[in-house]
């Protein structure tokens, strides 16, 4: 079997596993249901083509509309978006696929002829791979070969500067391409990686870019990226007219991403900012972003939000999410046991509320708690102790330690963790400034 149908199949299997490609359907399911072939349809009636007993004449057939042929880097590039956009809509199966087919992806193109690069569709297509995924290798093979068209060779160079870590360079080269004139395919790409460069020295400038990107490739997963990105900028400058817009848009649309659980982590820090306990036109906002969603995942965005807010000393906030996360839990649930916890831990230091406080942590059962919930009562309790007897606290409570642990942040969710992890792997290589 020759290389090129070995790599072939290859990416079949890839494209099947991820659920890009139908399952052949088996030879009876183009017959007539019973196991026998299918009659032609002019015989369903008994007689011609015609329905009297007549010969109709043979349809012509349809010509094929006029197609300009593309590149291989072309069309493993349109493979990966496609399997990329399933990433947005929440396809695990997709994300699991998408390692083993940037790897096949880089060893067809690395194998190609110097001469390809020649083309200005396959270079632009290069660089989207490197930026959707690829990495650097291909783009120094590029222009080691020293065959890119004229004008370029700074496109490549731009892209290999901000995959490499030169924010500045990367800007500059970058900055010299409009992404509204760039191939569908490379243009919204362009536009995040130009807004990633750009965050640190000019925010507006950024947002544009971000806004350009998601107008440039809707439904996709640079959308997703581009618009994740963007809530949080508004969220740091204080926009919060934009940050509950935007916030809203993501939770309609791409709530089941696979990368939402990063998200859903940033967005519950940045409601901290909130003043829960004063504001009440700011409650009301947050249950108006809130209600986009089903009540298991505002229960669990509710438990994220007070878990943020007892990190951050942030009591009217923790204690505000944790009722309102109890009141969409079962009560004997594991949910509901969380919300308790992180109800209680933010009460025992609100003047006049330090017996509830206790009085609920006391009652808490410890066998339906994670480990990293364990640590946060022992804290509590510890914190408790401290108040009893006299001695303030030091430290807000979710981050105070167990007496005999060593200090640490707040641990995260397993599942957060998971969803940290796999996005991790993504935004290393779009995002290196991640606001």
């Amino acid at each position: 079997m020759s290389r090129r149908r070995k790599a072939g199949l290859r990416l079949a299997g890839i494209l099947l596993a991820a659920g890009l490609l139908p399952v052949a359907m088996p030879a009876q399911a183009a017959g007539d249901g019973h196991g026998g072939p299918a009659a032609p349809a002019a015989e369903s009636h008994g007689g011609g083509g015609d329905g009297h007993g007549g010969h109709a004449a043979p349809a012509k057939p349809i010509e094929p509309l006029p197609v300009a042929p593309r590149g291989l880097p072309v069309e493993l590039v349109r493979t990966l978006q496609l399997l990329q956009d399933r990433i947005a809509r929440g396809s695990t199966q997709a994300h699991l696929a998408q390692r083993q087919l940037l790897g096949h992806i880089e060893q067809r193109l690395l194998a190609l002829e110097p001469e390809a690069w020649g083309s200005p569709e396959n270079v632009r297509a290069a660089v989207t791979f490197a930026l959707s995924g690829g990495g650097p290798t291909l783009l120094r093979r590029m222009l080691e070969a020293g065959r890119l068209p004229d004008g370029d060779a700074p496109l490549v160079q731009g892209a290999l500067a901000y995959l490499e870590g030169r924010e500045r360079e990367a800007r500059t080269l970058l900055g010299r391409f409009d992404a509204r004139t760039q191939p569908p395919g490379l243009a919204g790409q362009l536009a995040l990686t130009q807004a990633a460069v750009t965050v640190r020295e000019a925010p507006r400038k950024a947002i544009e870019l971000l806004d350009l990107a998601r107008l440039l490739a809707p439904g996709t997963l640079v959308e997703e990226g581009a618009l994740r990105r963007e809530i949080f900028i508004h969220a740091q400058g204080g926009d919060a007219k934009r940050f509950e817009a935007l916030s809203i848009q993501y939770l309609r649309r791409f709530r089941r991403s696979v990368y939402a659980g990063n998200f859903r982590q940033r967005f519950a820090t940045a409601l901290t900012r909130l003043d829960f306990d004063t504001d009440r036109a700011r409650v009301a906002q947050l249950e108006r972003m809130l209600d986009e969603i089903e009540p298991g995942e505002r229960r669990d965005l509710y438990l994220l939000v007070a878990r943020a807010g007892l990190d951050q000393g942030r009591r009217e906030t923790a204690t505000f999410a944790a009722e309102r996360a109890l009141s969409l839990a079962g009560p004997d649930s594991e949910a509901a046991s969380r919300a308790r916890l992180y109800r209680a831990a933010a009460l025992i230091v609100v003047d006049g509320r330090y017996e509830e406080g206790l009085d609920s942590l006391r009652g808490i059962e410890r066998a339906g708690l994670d480990p990293a919930d364990l640590r946060l009562l022992d804290a509590a309790l510890s914190t408790a102790g401290q108040i009893r007897g006299g001695v303030p606290p030091v430290a807000p409570v979710a981050a105070e330690p167990a007496p005999s642990a060593p200090r640490r942040q707040l641990p995260e969710a397993a599942s957060i963790a998971r969803a940290r992890e796999a996005l991790a792997q993504v935004d290393r290589v779009i995002d290196r400034t991640d606001p």
